[in-house]
């Protein structure tokens, strides 16, 4: 799950055409019908983003796309295009070779093959040659087609944006015209297509992709928002799947009103936990030796920032999305740390913009990004539509939980607004046919908070969870050597941990007085990947 409007796009996907060679059930209930399978004709796919794919260790990579029903109930009707991408395992078919490892690093609206290619580069080189990992751009994402995006990124982001937190009745009046503004300008622009923007047939869309590779059965990673596709799948096909890893779970229960009310209590512990180390670190940067010293010098900040932005730019809205990132991952508390000392301590506003340029400014992908997200998410189920109850539970939550709970807020307000009513989640349930399932989750991790993963392993009783003692979101493939080893126990051969498994978090960040600049490792990497 993602709060801040951005994202890693992966490489650009050349369309290279697909083959028609079977028919495969892909629906299942009362409205299961047939859909006329293709199998993937893989070629080279176009070089774009190089900026940003130069973080990823080089991968030999091939793409191509699936075509899937735009409604799965009439899979002979309208199709729509997914864009894929592979980085093939060398082992022999009939022998060492594992099959296929779907990856998926959330959003709603995060690009898969980006996700893929930074997969393969990190496993290990004997599980690696083993997997053919596939990274797919959902429905509406990145290369699919039709892409979705409702506003001028230009004019719509343009900093400094109306403050999240409302001072006024006029205020809070700005900012629902602009998520009245969004919704109509969606729906508008989108009317045939928002109806069928469900992680549901985000499901469906993925067995089509199986069964255009030929596979009988897949096995999938999904962080974040792919765990709940990863559960929606599991829950519609439970035996096509073969390995199932979930990190960081969504709770399926409370998809999507109760479930970003439970993130800003989430955010702010973690926020806390940023502050407590800031001020662990004072000698370094000057922001007060206590927790609550710190507290005071940040909401100091955001208060100036709400009059006089940061060389005009950063306001008290960019500070918010800059800082969101925190919660992501503590790799990047010493960059942020040093931003703010340096406009607080030496009224040098250029670190802060610099990180508001890294981490939060916006563009057309990150547009994107946000339409897919809330077109998923409004449709998904159904959101409150009389903004009293909102202010109502956002006045309550912001008394205890101020870091985030209005921006979050108007992150997600459009919904109240969306013209496509929500729908009803599919209840995500366990199954005999399901093998062993691995979940992965951080203790106090803010974007999907710990206590949601208890909850979704009730729903499988195959599943056994490893829990790092941290708070960083995204926890395989970040550098903890515990969780890897786990993670490559099971793909290699479906051992499972023993029940009750802890991993220790990675050891705190060490305080840095300066921007972090070139290729990063270890976790930082990994949270570059599912968010920015």
């Amino acid at each position: 799950m993602k709060r801040v409007v951005g994202l890693i796009a992966g490489t650009a996907v050349l369309v290279v055409g697909v083959v028609p060679i079977a028919v495969a059930e892909v629906t299942r209930g009362p409205a299961a019908q047939s859909y006329l399978a293709e199998s993937v004709r893989w070629g080279p796919c176009a070089q774009e983003k190089q900026e940003k794919e130069s973080r990823l260790t080089a991968v030999p990579v091939e793409c191509a796309t699936v075509r899937v029903p735009l409604d799965h109930r009439e899979p002979m009707g309208h199709a729509i295009k997914l864009a894929i991408n592979r980085i093939k395992g060398t082992a022999s078919r009939d022998g060492n070779h594992l099959g296929t490892l779907l990856v998926n690093p959330g959003g709603p609206g995060a690009s898969g093959r980006t996700l893929a290619r930074y997969v393969a580069a990190v496993l290990p080189p004997e599980l690696k040659a083993r997997y053919d990992v596939v990274g797919f751009d959902p429905r509406g994402v990145g290369a699919s087609q039709p892409a979705l995006r409702c506003v001028d990124p230009e004019v719509y982001y343009r900093a400094p944006r109306p403050d999240a937190v409302p001072r006024s009745p006029s205020e809070e009046n700005v900012l629902l015209s602009r998520a009245a503004h969004y919704a109509s300008q969606c729906g508008n622009m989108w009317s045939w297509l928002l109806p069928h923007m469900t992680t549901e047939n985000v499901a469906r869309d993925l067995d089509v992709i199986r069964a255009a590779l030929g596979e009988q059965k897949i096995s999938y990673l999904g962080y974040s928002y792919g765990t709940y596709i990863g559960s929606v799948y599991a829950t519609l096909f439970p035996d096509r799947v073969k390995r199932l890893v979930l990190d960081s779970s969504v709770n399926p229960d409370e998809v999507w009103y109760e479930a970003n009310l439970k993130q800003d209590r989430a955010f702010e512990g973690r926020h806390r936990d940023f502050l407590a180390w800031t001020a662990g670190h004072h000698k370094v940067y000057g922001l007060g030796n206590s927790t609550r010293q710190a507290r005071f010098a940040w909401y100091a900040m955001r208060a100036r920032l709400h009059d006089r932005p940061a060389g005009g730019v950063v306001g008290a809205s960019e500070l918010d999305d800059v800082f969101t990132v925190a919660g992501y991952s503590d790799r990047i508390w010493p960059e942020l740390a040093a931003a703010w000392s340096a406009y607080v301590r030496k009224g040098d506003p250029k670190p802060l913009i610099a990180a508001f340029d890294k981490h939060g400014k916006n563009d057309a992908e990150d547009e994107n990004g946000y339409a897919v997200y809330l077109a998923t998410q409004c449709r998904d189920a159904a959101w409150p539509r009389d903004w009293a109850r909102w202010r109502a539970d956002m006045t309550r939550m912001h008394r205890r939980a101020p870091f985030l709970t209005w921006p979050n807020a108007w992150f997600n307000a459009p919904c109240a607004y969306w013209q496509v009513g929500g729908g009803t989640p599919v209840a995500v349930r366990g199954s005999q046919q399901l093998p062993p399932i691995l979940m992965l989750q951080s203790r106090a991790d803010a974007a999907t908070p710990y206590l949601g993963a208890v909850n979704l392993r009730k729903h499988f009783p195959t599943a056994r969870m490893v829990v790092e003692t941290g708070g960083n979101h995204g926890v395989a493939l970040g550098g903890n050597r515990c969780v890897d080893r786990h993670l490559f126990a099971y793909l290699t051969d479906g051992t499972m941990p023993p029940h009750g498994t802890r991993c220790q978090a990675m050891p705190a960040p060490r305080p840095t007085t300066h921007m972090v600049s070139g290729r990063v490792a270890g976790h930082e990497r990994l949270t570059e990947v599912l968010t920015r």
